[in-house]
């Protein structure tokens, strides 16, 4: 018989205890962090109707193209989340009742069938939070507030960077860029730090962008401009107008918040979605070690009324931290103990299975972590094991400790010896 060969997905992968000890800390810190700043939980389904997903309020035609579509037997189309959006600007849209402002957090596996690098796959979890129903500037300040705090906590340096689409759409009517090909030149402006100027030209001329719109942008591109240049324009045009005030707005809490030097405003920051329509920011590791952004997010007013089928706008803002980018940028750092601890108390016993599952439920009730060797070890074997594991106690279990009353917990850092009285 051929022995078949195992493998994942492309794309997808396996996470051992060692990795996943890790990833779920990563996740706790996430999760605090969105609970101390008043967010509630909320769980979404993976699978969604193709229409929702592929809807011109979701991520637009980039993404639609990663996005993995299938049928179930009643020959619905239906397809794979690719992010924790559009899932939850559809729970606000049949929700109507919630009350506002509402701040929610979901942590959750996404899809998407795209370019697969450091830190990037095709399964991955995404960990989110948005808040419906606040127009000012605070509930950005408030998320990049967040991101900082979640950061510090997880001992990682980052970078903030953020701009307004309102500028980007503004100022390329200024260019005279046609209406009908502005979210598809933004994406493109989206790349301009993955591929060189050439290149970049070339993309915008087979998008149909004239040779006098492509020299106005070249002339933007190289004019390193600051928020001021945008301020020359914003008389003439009012996207620009309302994107320099609400730069304007953020910057000012940013400074409130003490985190304005953390905070980077970057005007050729496009972020390739169309859902977007003000602020928008990335987070990036301070050191560069990854290249790719670990987290990001925006302002999107649209999405939930054209969900509804209305135009009313719902003023909505979010941001999302990628879990396994985040584990690989641990990696990267050195972070990951070969070791990690779980176990606090190890109890070996030496023919007295049941008595030592009574004694690690006792041990449980106290709050410590407790694995008992089930496995018929020996007592050295199972020492090996405790030191290769990390475990902090061991407990050995045998019939004179039975018959005492009383059982030695030995520390395995210290070689401490501590007598203990249990009645079994």
């Amino acid at each position: 018989m051929k022995k078949m060969d195992y493998q994942n997905v492309r794309g997808t992968q396996d996470f051992l205890p060692e990795q996943e000890v890790v990833r779920r800390k990563i996740r706790r810190t996430l999760e605090d962090t969105f609970i101390l700043y008043g967010c509630k939980p909320l769980e979404t389904p993976m699978i969604n109707y193709t229409d929702l997903m592929a809807s011109k309020y979701g991520g637009g035609a980039e993404i639609l193209q990663e996005m993995y579509t299938l049928t179930d037997r009643g020959e619905r189309d239906l397809a794979l989340r690719y992010d924790l959006t559009i899932p939850f600007a559809k729970v606000v849209a049949m929700n109507p009742g919630l009350a506002m402002p509402f701040k929610r957090y979901e942590i959750g596996k996404v899809f998407r069938d795209g370019p697969i690098k450091a830190g990037r796959f095709r399964e991955f979890t995404q960990c989110d939070v948005d808040i419906v129903g606040v127009k000012s500037q605070a509930a950005e300040a408030e998320l990049m507030m967040m991101a900082v705090n979640a950061f510090e906590k997880l001992d990682v340096n980052i970078l903030i960077q953020y701009n307004n689409r309102k500028l980007l759409y503004g100022l390329l009517q200024v260019l005279e860029v046609d209406e009908q090909k502005m979210n598809r030149v933004i994406l493109v402006l989206d790349k301009m730090e993955k591929i060189d100027r050439m290149t970049l030209a070339k993309e915008l001329l087979e998008l149909g962008v004239g040779q006098k719109a492509l020299k106005n942008i070249e002339a933007f591109l190289d004019a390193a401009p600051t928020l001021s240049y945008f301020e020359t324009f914003q008389e003439e045009n009012n996207f620009i107008k309302q994107g320099v005030a609400e730069v304007r707005e953020l910057m000012d809490y940013l400074n409130a918040l003490n985190i304005a030097e953390t905070c980077i405003f970057n005007p050729f920051l496009a972020r390739g979605l169309e859902i977007y329509t003000g602020t928008i920011y990335e987070i990036f590791l301070a050191d560069g070690v990854i290249k790719s952004s670990i987290g990001s997010g925006g302002r999107y007013d649209n999405a939930i009324g054209g969900l509804i089928g209305t135009d009313e706008e719902f003023a909505t803002v979010g941001i999302s931290f990628g879990l396994d980018v985040i584990y690989t940028a641990f990696e990267l750092a050195g972070k990951i103990e070969e070791k990690p601890t779980e176990i606090d108390i190890y109890i070996i016993p030496i023919g007295t299975e049941k008595q030592a599952l009574q004694l690690a439920t006792s041990l449980r009730k106290e709050g410590n972590r407790v694995e008992v060797e089930l496995g018929g070890k020996k007592v050295r074997k199972a020492m090996e094991k405790a030191n290769r594991e990390n475990v902090s106690k061991v407990i050995v279990l045998g019939e004179d400790e039975l018959a005492k009353g009383k059982y030695e917990l030995r520390d395995m850092k210290t070689r401490d010896i501590e007598e203990k009285s249990w009645t079994y």
